[in-house]
């Protein structure tokens, strides 16, 4: 009974430990997942800037499998190279050292206990108080939980008897001990999906004398192997770039940690250097916190210069066979990772989605400004006007599916636990798909309204052009305008000049709108230049799906 409650004991605080350290990443996440995930989206392709983000990341929210799950989502929605991937996963490498620090000078230096309760009724209180910083209230309610559990981790450990650990000492000194720890590390990291979490084991049992310095520094090795499971997880049915990138975060670790193995014992004399003191109680957490961190920095160093080659190899392994760039059919699979579901990040993977819808658009008014131009002085008209209504019909189906899975994926993001301002957030990109996909049916249905004018010889003439193409090119430069801030809030300023814009196009509509009725007046075709006063109402259509676009953006973070 007595191996049972001390065993439950364990188990419960290293489960509040875990609970604890998800709610405080999740917190932080939120609170400040806008601007993390812009520095990691806009990552360039400077390996140095790579790393440095990645050990931030890590630092900030406290887990190298959240910011690896991140990296390899980012990676799927083709926001991240796998070449930036690399750097960033080096970074989380070296970031996650910061967790082994933490718990080193304050888990038994301080008394967590007398902080982590105020921790926690503080940051309940912030979390339950309805105002901009309840996500915030979350990070400091899971730190004080993570605290607590620390707290209780290391009053359980010893309870533990000598007898029940004997089997560890039996690893000291043989020479499969290195083996066996690393082993274990990994068994408990996969057990945990947390290296976080083991190494905060590994530290209590050192700490706590019921292993010694040399098994818990292996399995702190180990557990670098351990702590790929969640990358590895998050790319099952994944693109392959993010396959790649998941390989990557393997091979690095892996390989790291046999070439660490090797030079074991090198390793240890470098950390007693620069950490001198005796190998047991508070030194010993200090030597591990060091051991963790000269092997991740001298294993990023080591892969630092290989980053293109080590690409290349995963490339080689994980090819991916995509090729092309059209596919006849839109599909988009909602990703939800085994052990981390990001919808936030699914959110950003969709405003990707939905700047490539903005791109058929354009691609469709292209074309239409194209053929107004040179439509007069075409000799095979309606070989021209046959072409393009082809091609604008394929797009518009495409559109149509777009609509119908981006719908899908937006709203299985909302099934998830997304904050007031995410659900906000996509209620607009769900009325932003709309107008897109709107406006390729309005593209399709000027493309039909020019092969009626060029079948029936309806033919503008070259006034009715010349006063045309400013509309044209207003509307166009609109929806240029919208395509280049999809994605990002529109600033006041940019949402004023929407407005102008908007306004410039409802009088340029007006004014061509009289210029076709003055010409029926003169005698004009009728037919002609009703067909010219349609093509002028849905091109302003148009605008009015830009304006609408313009106004969800506006408000796109409230």
């Amino acid at each position: 009974m007595g191996i049972l409650s001390v065993f439950f004991g364990i188990l419960g605080s290293l489960a509040l430990f875990l609970y604890g350290m998800k709610v405080m990443s999740e917190g932080i996440q939120q609170a400040a997942g806008r601007r993390m995930q812009r520095t990691l989206s806009f990552m360039t392709g400077n390996r140095f800037s790579a790393v440095l983000t990645g050990l931030g990341v890590t630092a900030v929210i406290q887990s190298s499998s959240v910011t690896t799950v991140m990296v390899v989502s980012f990676v799927n929605a083709g926001l991240l190279t796998l070449t930036q991937a690399i750097g960033v996963i080096m970074g989380a490498n070296i970031g996650t050292t910061v967790t082994a620090w933490v718990v080193s000078l304050a888990g038994f230096s301080l008394k967590i206990g007398a902080v982590a309760l105020p921790l926690v009724g503080i940051g309940f209180v912030m979390s339950v108080i309805r105002w901009k910083r309840r996500d915030l209230g979350n990070a400091v309610l899971g730190f004080g939980l993570l605290f607590m559990g620390l707290d209780l981790l290391t009053k359980s450990m010893p309870a533990l008897s000598a007898e029940s650990l004997a089997f560890l000492g039996s690893f000291s000194g043989s020479p499969l001990s290195i083996a066996a720890g690393a082993a274990a590390g990994t068994l408990i990291t996969l057990i945990t999906h947390s290296s976080s979490a083991s190494t905060a084991i590994v530290l209590t049992m050192a700490h706590q004398n019921m292993v010694s310095y040399e098994l818990a520094a292996s399995m702190i090795l180990g557990a670098n192997i351990g702590t790929t499971i969640d990358a590895a997880l998050a790319s099952l049915g994944a693109k392959p770039a993010a396959r790649q990138a998941a390989l990557v975060h393997v091979l690095f670790n892996v390989i790291g940690t046999v070439w660490a193995l090797i030079f074991f014992h090198p390793l240890l004399n470098l950390v007693s250097v620069l950490t001198p003191g005796e190998s047991a109680g508070a030194g010993i957490t200090n030597q591990l916190a060091m051991f963790h961190t000269i092997f991740n920095t001298m294993n990023t160093l080591l892969f630092f210069p290989l980053v293109k080659p080590f690409a290349a190899l995963v490339g080689f392994l994980i090819k991916d066979k995509a090729g092309g760039t059209g596919e006849k059919h839109y599909r988009i699979a909602y990703s939800s990772g085994a052990i981390q579901n990001s919808p936030e990040f699914n959110i950003l993977r969709a405003e990707k989605e939905i700047r490539g819808m903005a791109g058929i658009v354009s691609s469709m008014y292209a074309g239409i400004g194209e053929l107004l131009l040179t439509l007069k002085e075409n000799p095979e008209k309606e070989k021209a006007v046959d072409a393009l209504a082809a091609e604008l019909k394929e797009k518009e189906a495409y559109a149509d599916e777009m609509r119908e899975e981006l719908t899908h994926f937006l709203i299985e993001c909302t099934r998830q636990q997304l904050n007031y301002r995410s659900e906000r957030k996509v209620s607009r990109l769900l009325r932003i798909v709309a107008d897109l996909e709107n406006m390729t049916d309005d593209c399709y249905g000027v493309g039909l309204l020019l092969c009626r004018s060029v079948k029936k010889d309806q033919i503008f003439k070259g006034k009715e052009m010349a006063a045309l193409a400013p509309y044209t090119d207003l509307v166009g430069d609109f929806l240029n305008f919208v395509r280049n801030h999809l994605g990002e809030p529109l600033r006041s300023e940019d949402a004023e000049l929407a407005a102008l814009t908007e306004e410039r196009i409802d009088r340029a509509r007006d004014k061509l709108r009289k210029y076709g009725r003055k010409r029926i007046e003169a005698g004009e075709d009728v037919k002609t230049e009703l067909l010219f006063i349609d093509l002028v109402r849905r091109l302003e259509q148009l605008g009015d799906y830009c304006y609408s676009i313009s106004a969800a953006l506006s408000h796109l973070e409230d």
